[in-house]
């Protein structure tokens, strides 16, 4: 039966539209036009300057014939152009593909090729790595390159586009009616991922989940009107946790920063008044072990956000020494980065540092606009018992989590199983509901806030033909928190050395995926011949040595 508020009130232009952070700089642009939106160097663009700007850049893709469903690529270091892309790619009602700037010309080829990407607008720094990319594509589409130049990069500078950056925007029109999605769950980003396999998957965010989650970021940290945010997580790693459609729903500063150094943070936050930012627990130790002279540079107050590994108690009683307040979040490229937040309670300052760095440490509750945040049963989806024992998946489900995975239907479908999307890390849940991982089933090694696949690195070792056996664990770093170490099995009479397996690696991988140690010797197995990875994370002395 039909309910009478059902009756003749249906959704129409006037009380319904699609929910996507592309108003966030339309209202912004309107209520503060002269508030500093970008700082970068010497430059100092306003929110109305940066919405004309993104607008070109939307009117110049759209006569370039890109338009809705689309795929524009770009490969930038935390400068303005990344920003921009940010709003000005889904303006014209493309999807924006950020690609990691320290990933091999072959995944970047992968990636062209996968995400079907009309266009690529390339930092110069980056320019000769895209340019073994493009030479390395399988498909024959055309592809756009559009060379940015920046000031202040000081090294040799290379073009490999038919144009540049700011000549593409000078043919846009800055008043270009651009168009909400026809629909929010539409595609805003494309984002890859290592999967269990090695292979890397299309991770595909809608602009509800954008918005969702941008919001979130707002609501979690209490982000104040006209925050002064320092740019030193990547971009490129979910969309800079959603943080460029936080920054211009807040009308914030968004703070530039091309290479994160302690030197330069310390100098942007003194400079510039900075309140915020965002790393992995590498990011942080680089201010907490600075010399004296650039934490006296340092203001007061700031609130950082950390993710990638828990916080231990050095690092959380580092921060406070310097004033700052730190919040560990917890999430993953198909949530849109962080999903889950160690809410803190005022009771807890009371507590001594070691007290305060194990209840710090965990991954904590569902962000605020999250639908659900548990640890399940994976065989049953039933919650496991709030005992802080008891082991489960973590899983999630709501609107800030992925559309799925581009062209992978089946991993789509097993990632989203009972309703659920499956994370394949495993914890407890504490009595008061908070959540801790306690190990990862999928193998993924994370160095310095990288996702690494040790299925990929061992892939790459198999090529060596003196390797027979080939596994690749987490290595505990004091800098990078973990890092790959190897461990090989030589078929006999070889006399391969440590350094040539590196230097073989280093032929295929990214720097930060290449092993940092490299063990030889017989590997443990099972009677069925399977390699005994709890066996090699006891030898590199992993914190985690249970096998799943």
């Amino acid at each position: 039966m039909t309910s009478l508020y059902q009756q003749h009130l249906d959704r129409n232009p006037a009380n319904h539209a699609p929910i996507t952070p592309l108003l966030f700089i339309e209202r912004t642009a309107e209520v503060y036009p002269q508030r500093t939106a970008i700082i970068h160097g010497a430059l100092r663009q306003t929110w109305g300057e940066t919405y004309a700007r993104c607008r070109r850049l939307a009117s110049a893709l759209s006569q370039a014939g890109i338009g809705v469903g689309d795929t524009v690529a770009v490969m930038l270091p935390n400068t303005p152009p990344m920003v921009e892309a940010h709003f000005g790619i889904p303006m014209a009602g493309a999807v924006l593909n950020a690609l990691n700037t320290r990933l091999d010309a072959e995944s970047i080829a992968f990636m062209l090729d996968h995400g079907e990407a009309k266009a690529v607008i390339v930092d110069v720094e980056f320019a000769a790595t895209l340019q073994r990319a493009v030479a390395l594509r399988k498909s024959a589409q055309p592809l756009l390159v559009i060379d940015a130049e920046d000031a202040l990069y000081t090294g040799q500078a290379q073009r490999v586009g038919s144009t540049t950056y700011e000549a593409f925007l000078a043919q846009g029109d800055p008043a270009f009616d651009w168009a909400l999605p026809a629909d929010e769950w539409d595609a805003i980003a494309l984002n890859y991922t290592s999967g269990t396999t090695g292979n890397p998957k299309g991770v595909v965010y809608h602009h509800r989940g954008a918005a969702t989650n941008a919001t979130s970021n707002i609501l979690e940290w209490d982000l104040p009107k006209h925050a002064v945010y320092l740019w030193t997580l990547p971009m490129f790693h979910c969309n800079g946790w959603c943080f460029p459609w936080t920054l211009a729903a807040r009308a914030a500063v968004n703070v530039c920063l091309r290479k994160v150094e302690a030197a330069a943070m310390a100098q942007a936050m003194a400079e510039h008044g900075v309140t915020h930012y965002c790393g992995a627990p590498i990011v942080h130790s680089l201010l907490v072990n600075a010399p004296a002279e650039l934490k006296a540079k340092l203001p007061r107050g700031v609130k950082a956000m950390v993710a990638g590994a828990a916080p231990p108690a050095s690092l959380i009683e580092g921060m406070e020494a310097l004033g700052f307040d730190l919040t560990h979040v917890y999430g993953l490229t198909e949530v849109y980065g962080p999903a889950t937040a160690c809410a803190k309670h005022a009771e807890w300052e009371q507590l001594d540092i070691g007290e305060r760095a194990r209840l710090n440490a965990r991954q904590g509750v569902r962000y605020h606009l999250q639908r659900g945040a548990a640890v399940l049963d994976p065989a049953t989806l039933q919650p496991v018992p709030w005992d802080g024992e008891t082991m489960g998946e973590i899983m999630f489900r709501g609107n800030i989590v992925m559309k799925g995975y581009l062209k992978n239907p089946g991993a789509t479908a097993e990632a989203f199983a009972g309703g659920w999307y499956h994370t394949g890390d495993l914890a407890v849940q504490y009595p008061d509901g908070y959540i801790k991982i306690k190990d990862r089933s999928k193998d993924i090694i994370i160095s310095g806030g990288e996702n690494v696949s040790s299925i990929e690195v061992e892939d790459v070792l198999y090529r060596h033909p003196d390797v027979l056996a080939a596994a690749v664990v987490a290595k505990p770093d004091p800098k990078w928190g973990e890092t790959p170490c190897a461990f090989i099995e030589l078929k006999a009479g070889s006399q391969l050395s440590a350094e040539a397996v590196i230097a073989h690696c280093k032929q295929h991988l990214a720097g930060f995926k290449v092993p940092r140690a490299v063990v030889f010797g017989e590997l443990p197995k099972t009677s069925t011949g399977k390699i005994q990875k709890f066996e090699l994370r006891k030898q590199a002395g992993s914190a985690s040595a249970i096998d799943v």
